[in-house]
């Protein structure tokens, strides 16, 4: 005769699967998210004499933080930026090479590491408490102000223009920016929502 099951007894819970951080995962989205970056490049308008066209740049960088932290974040950033200036066509208007240091951009172009690792940092921070929306585009937000700190001066003196000059062409720049910081932000959470480990430290 079988014997009862003792309801006293815990039933067994299997463990829920976590997606262990490892080095190769680590290298495929950092690569992932620097290609991204290049296909981002693609998309870029000129608005009238300002010298630095608007691209979908911002997003993707925004996007690396907000979804691989700081330290990957700024990684995939990093790395697309190796690949541009080793002379590969995945800078805006299908540019490459050391010679876009010298152009209105670079300000913008070099700060987007540092905004990637700021936005990763403080998502990274968050995580620990509750990681909302709402929390990931206050990121978002501060760390695309930051990228104006550096690249408007920046703009100003390789343009040769007054810093009240560049921050008025930077002006066209915001609408779309926020709509981009939104965006990232949105898609960052869905992305957490989807792979809540995504963060964990190892």
């Amino acid at each position: 005769m079988t014997a009862a099951p003792d309801h006293d007894t815990p039933a067994t819970v299997l463990p829920a699967p976590m997606a262990r951080a490892t080095p190769v995962v680590d290298v495929a989205l950092v690569s992932t998210f620097a290609a991204f970056l290049a296909v981002c490049s693609l998309t870029s308008v000129s608005i009238g004499v300002v010298p630095v066209p608007i691209t979908l740049q911002t997003f993707g960088v925004l996007l690396a933080g907000a979804v691989l932290g700081a330290r990957r974040g700024a990684l995939a950033v990093l790395l697309y930026l190796a690949v541009g200036l080793a002379g590969v066509p995945v800078f805006a208007q299908g540019t490459g090479g050391l010679g876009v240091l010298a152009t209105p951009s670079v300000g913008y172009l070099l700060a987007f590491p540092l905004v990637a690792w700021l936005t990763g940092l403080a998502v990274e921070r968050a995580a620990h408490r509750t990681l909302r929306p709402l929390v990931i585009l206050a990121a978002t937000l501060g760390a695309t102000v930051v990228l104006y700190l550096v690249g408007v001066p920046v703009m100003a003196w390789r343009a040769g223009v007054s810093l009240t000059t560049a921050t008025a062409w930077n002006v066209g720049f915001v609408p779309l920016d926020l709509v981009k910081a939104a965006l990232a932000a949105i898609v960052a959470a869905a992305v957490h929502r989807a792979f809540p480990d995504l963060l964990r430290r190892r």
